[in-house]
């Protein structure tokens, strides 16, 4: 019986026409052989060949049941996944057949996740509009692997050294998003959050909730929600033993949570949490999907089409979600 072989780590190619395959090679490129080995790549052979050709990488890929005798240092599994609709994928640019290819590397590697073949899927970007394209209408990666694994709810972290922020609601409309702030919705993701550093080897994490309006509303003047809503969920959670404070005034919470006040915040909406984090720890901050049955963590930028496939794209940003996706397969004794 033929034994298939398991890894700590599957990085899915992104959307082929942007930088994905660029930034995986080099990530690849400054690997140890051992890294390299427990290390399985989502998506096509011949477009991460490519990939390393451009960037005058020495590396190697064949597929991943391959029955050949054992690699060279430099060589590493991918798990192949084929352009379906068959049409030509231009460079930087959008296309239905990146799209669709972008989303099968994803559906492909929850699979091998779920099979017990990988511990931890690591994202590179994929292309919202692409998606858009090939009818796989889904607001991002987060919301693609709650669907793909079935789980009920799902939270964006963005965790740096500098600040760690998690999202009460991440790629919806402004207006949505206030509709979205709810005591239950904010205490699971205060949960949620709680139990990942508690994983990553925090005893008591310090989480501080931000309020919604300036000011916290300053005292219903500029809204009632944060009195109304996020104040009550605080307090059941301090009740329930969680070591949260808030509402905070966002103006204040981010910057006191960057000296070391607090090991988390809880953002309300998306650009409250993504501007501070952004601006402090733009090229080292991880995206980190909470809440579903498998880990995942990702590069938190873009396609960047404007450079795609003419050798500009840095790995820095990569290199950092594939140590933070080695430190949790560690945690669960794969790598």
């Amino acid at each position: 019986m033929k034994t298939h072989p398991s890894y700590a780590i599957a990085i899915t190619m992104g959307d082929p026409a942007g930088i994905g395959p660029e930034i995986i090679c080099r990530a690849l490129a400054d690997m140890s052989a051992e890294d390299r080995a427990s290390s399985l790549l989502v998506g096509d052979i011949a477009t991460f060949s490519r990939a390393a050709r451009l960037i005058e990488a020495d590396l190697t890929f064949y597929p991943i049941d391959a029955s050949e005798a054992a690699p060279s240092s430099n060589g590493i599994a991918v798990a192949q996944v084929d352009n379906a609709l068959g049409t030509p994928i231009p460079d930087g640019k959008i296309s239905a057949a990146a799209g669709e290819m972008a989303f099968r590397c994803v559906e492909r590697a929850v699979d091998l996740v779920q099979a017990g073949r990988a511990g931890v899927i690591v994202t590179a970007p994929l292309n919202k509009a692409a998606l858009h394209a090939a009818e796989r209408y889904y607001d991002g990666h987060t919301g693609m692997l709650a669907s793909l694994t079935g789980a009920p709810a799902s939270f964006m972290l963005l965790a740096s050294e500098a600040l760690s922020t998690i999202h009460v609601s991440t790629h919806v409309s402004l207006k949505e998003a206030i509709q979205r702030v709810s005591a239950e919705r904010i205490e699971a993701t205060v949960k949620a959050g709680h139990e990942h550093l508690c994983q990553m080897g925090l005893d008591t994490p310090r989480i501080a909730v931000a309020g919604l309006n300036p000011h916290c509303g300053e005292g219903g003047i500029f809204g009632d929600e944060d009195e109304r809503i996020i104040r009550p969920a605080v307090e059941a959670l301090q009740q329930a033993g969680y070591a949260v404070q808030g509402p905070i005034s966002a103006d204040t919470v981010f910057y006191r949570a960057s000296q070391g006040e607090f090991d988390l915040v809880v953002a309300q909406y998306h650009d409250q949490g993504h501007i501070p984090v952004k601006l402090i720890a733009f090229d080292t901050t991880v995206n980190v999907s909470l809440g579903l049955p498998i880990k995942r963590t990702s590069v938190d930028h873009g396609t960047a089409f404007d450079i795609a496939w003419q050798g500009k794209a840095d790995a820095v940003n990569m290199n950092a979600a594939i140590a933070y996706a080695r430190q949790l397969a560690r945690g669960m004794r794969l790598g």
